[in-house]
């Protein structure tokens, strides 16, 4: 049986590596290694052409980690903490969001996928988490993944694929405020933070707020490829 293609999108920043510093197309080879360990066929999607058209190529989608949504997207005004924002991305992956939901494919969120879905769907986000739980925990330090505890709600999708607590890691300074339109909350932090969605009446199309990507198991990943 062939790996089911699962795209991933990814990030255009400047790097330096060799003998090189240009703007590349990159993304963490944590999210690389998950797939191919669940047993997919990685492909990575830059923001670039016409992404609205891959769904009907791709089995699965992962939309993953970055910088900030624009808040003109959910009507708000820029926080000051607000970083990072690349209009591109957000125009590529809303784009590319919303075909694989028309057509049906398996879907997975990673934190700003999350995001992502959340104000594809009518929803908005707090823009500075701090500012509402009154503490740093969900991003701890720069480039550190913080590790917490997250509660899965009985009888979600997700509660079939992890333990009821697990302890998963962390780094996001945003989170959903005003639910999307046909969402369902699969899990929680103890201060109440969003931590998962899924899409009701769909047969796999979730996420998460945390990086399954940095995590031991692979659990999400498999359930995506078992899907596809």
């Amino acid at each position: 049986m062939s790996r089911p293609v699962i795209g991933i999108t990814c990030y255009v920043e400047p790097a330096r590596f060799t003998v090189w510093d240009m703007k590349v197309a990159l993304l963490p080879y944590m999210y690389v290694e998950q797939v191919v360990r669940a047993g997919g066929q990685p492909v990575l999607i830059p923001p670039a052409g016409d992404p609205s058209e891959l769904p009907a190529r791709l089995d699965g989608l992962i939309l993953a980690g970055g910088g900030d949504i624009d808040p003109s997207r959910y009507g708000t005004a820029p926080h000051p903490r607000v970083g990072y924002v690349r209009e591109f991305r957000d125009a590529a992956e809303f784009a590319i969001l919303e075909s694989a939901l028309d057509r049906g494919i398996p879907y997975l969120g990673i934190c700003r996928g999350l995001q992502v879905l959340n104000v594809a769907l009518g929803g908005s986000l707090h823009q500075h988490l701090p500012d509402v739980v009154g503490h740093e925990g969900h991003s701890p330090a720069p480039a550190t993944f913080g590790q917490a505890p997250v509660k899965i709600v009985p009888g979600t999708k997700l509660a079939g694929i992890l333990p009821a607590n697990p302890t998963v890691p962390h780094y996001h300074h945003q989170a959903i405020d005003r639910l999307g339109d046909g969402l369902t909350v699969s899990a929680h932090a103890d201060d109440g933070t969003i931590e998962a969605v899924e899409i009701e009446g769909r047969a796999f199309a979730l996420a998460v707020q945390w990086h399954p990507e940095a995590a031991e198991d692979c659990h999400l990943f498999e359930a995506l490829v078992t899907a596809c």
